[in-house]
């Protein structure tokens, strides 16, 4: 199945320029629709506004976790179901255990590239 390029995306970052970076990523990879929040509780207003195609969301944020984020969309039975990535700068094999436990499609640690985020989102829709 290939990737749906117009498929709306939501980057979680409490870094405006690791956004910044994942945006330019998606770009270079033919996504045009992605919106930003700052953590995981505005990101949850997002979910609950419109359908995502897409989560990719770093781990460590202040108020609301990446990882807490995660166990929200999973227990909400109308978001349960959307695909989500995490990002973060810790290779931690607890914290990739806690996120494949609490339900994570992928897992990306930074730094990476275009090519990296590619294999990952083809990874999680099966290309």
């Amino acid at each position: 199945m290939a990737v749906d390029l117009s498929m709306p995306i939501l980057v979680v970052d409490d870094y405006q320029t690791m956004i910044r970076i994942i945006r330019n990523l998606l770009k270079q990879l033919g996504f045009e629709d992605v919106d930003d929040a700052s953590d995981g509780s505005a990101a949850l207003n997002k979910l609950k506004a419109k359908k995502y195609g897409l989560v990719i969301s770093d781990w460590n944020m202040e108020p609301m976790t990446g990882y807490e984020l995660l166990r929200e969309v999973r227990s909400d039975d109308q978001l349960r179901s959307t695909p989500f990535i995490m990002v973060t700068a810790e290779s931690k094999t607890e914290n990739v255990i806690a996120a494949k436990k609490a339900g994570v499609n992928n897992y990306i640690v930074k730094p990476f590239n275009a090519q990296t985020l590619k294999s990952k989102i083809d990874a999680v829709f099966g290309a």
